[in-house]
């Protein structure tokens, strides 16, 4: 059987978002933070306790300050430590997130040490060997444009604009790859459609809104981009989920078309002239079988997701028809003890390479994270990281299995 070698020039490494991994943060998430961690701590049997590994993680989700972001990883005093051991990972690429708090702290009052910052984490980065994949916008917003109403309000276009060019003017002449927007479905969906996340406002005309708002944001920034560099490479990085139907029946496949055409294909398709190449965000499938979620979960991650790598590569084949280049900006797994992320590395991407050979133009693959993260409005405790972090003393320990993906990135075989 001849080796699955990956195409010359294929980007690996991994990524990371600001908020996540910085430290230190204030923006509307950790006010939210502050207001909720009390409440969430209080809700976490209910919502985790039926997780395989409850007992692992009892101590932190019932611990109110797992919901405060805090100091984190303090990778924004540390990112050159971390680039090393992505470096010595076998990275050449790495994507990571600009913190638009930091940056405009105040309405239209840009902080120059902060651009400054991050002018020199994209240095890090080349000095080191590694293409920088910059995401402008991973969900969190400066305190003002929160209480403006954020990206509900119909300024938010505008202000994003703004914000877009400022960021790619000044730090723009080292970063070929920019995505503007970070799974604006998930984010809007969370925010008013669940009514889970900030602002938790739970109201279907204004969820609707907000993605018509994001997509707005995203095509000025778009154009503004191209305008400023022609050469740029712009597009956005877009949750993915693979339906598959459980039995051949009618009102399964209708279930399916719908599903896959609300979540896969409607934003795609209303940013399809503005977006140089697609940034995949996969992690799960589907099942459906009378009703969505029916997957089998034979084996779970320590999120409560099912285990099932492959389904990567039925995200791929339905993002062919688009023949834009495709970048896997997110795949990963949460697994505390490293037992299951090895196997979940090599399946996924002989599921890529399966695509690739099957015609899906895929370019790259950054695994999540570089490093254990702040999940949102889950905390500390579920670990995706390929390097495992010490939250009391911020020691970084290379997990085995990301020696594992350095060997793949190595041989360039799977």
């Amino acid at each position: 059987m001849p080796d699955k070698k990956f195409p010359k020039g294929f980007l690996w490494g991994s990524a990371t978002s600001a908020h996540q991994v910085e430290g230190n943060n204030h923006n509307d998430w950790t006010e939210w933070e502050k207001k909720n961690a009390e409440r969430l701590s209080k809700e976490a049997r209910n919502k985790f306790g039926h997780l395989p590994n409850w007992k692992d993680i009892e101590r932190d989700a019932t611990d109110p300050n797992n919901y405060i972001s805090g100091r984190v990883c303090d990778h924004y005093g540390r990112y050159k430590e971390d680039f090393d051991l992505a470096k010595s990972l076998g990275h050449n690429a790495h994507r990571f997130s600009i913190e638009w708090s930091r940056i405009e702290p105040e309405e239209g009052k840009f902080d120059e040490t902060e651009i400054e910052h991050y002018r020199d984490v994209v240095k890090a980065l080349r000095v080191r060997g590694m293409e920088p994949f910059v995401t402008i916008w991973h969900w969190t917003l400066p305190v003002w444009l929160a209480r403006k109403g954020g990206f509900s309000h119909r300024s938010f276009p505008n202000h994003f604009e703004r914000y877009a060019k400022k960021i790619v003017r000044e730090i723009g002449s080292d970063v070929k790859f920019w995505i503007t927007l970070n799974e604006p479905d998930v984010v809007a969906s969370h925010s008013y459609l669940k009514g889970v996340w900030p602002p938790q406002n739970k109201n279907l005309f204004t969820y609707y809104l907000s993605l018509k708002n994001l997509i707005k944001a995203h095509k000025l920034a778009y154009t503004a981009i191209k305008k400023i560099n022609r050469n740029a490479e712009v597009g956005i990085a877009k949750h993915q989920i693979s339906f598959e139907v459980g039995r051949k029946t009618s009102i399964n496949f209708f279930l399916k078309a719908i599903g896959h055409y609300f979540w896969n294909r409607w934003l795609l398709n209303s940013i399809r002239n503005h977006q140089d190449f697609i940034g995949l965000n996969h992690y799960n499938r589907n099942v459906i079988d009378n009703g969505f979620s029916k997957n089998p979960n034979k084996k779970l991650t320590d999120f409560g997701w099912e285990f099932y790598p492959k389904s990567i590569y039925q995200a791929l084949i339905e993002l062919k028809p688009y023949n834009k280049p495709i970048y896997i900006t997110e795949n990963g797994i949460a697994d505390a003890k490293d037992n299951m992320r090895k196997e979940f590395i090599e399946h996924a991407l002989a599921s890529v390479f399966r695509a690739i050979t099957d015609g899906a133009t895929v370019n790259g693959y950054l695994y999540w994270s570089l490093m254990d993260n702040f999940e949102w409005d889950k905390g500390f405790w579920p670990r995706f990281g390929l390097v495992e972090i010490d939250y009391k003393t911020l020691e970084r320990r290379v997990r085995p299995s990301a020696l594992i993906f350095r060997d793949i990135i190595k041989s360039q075989i799977v």
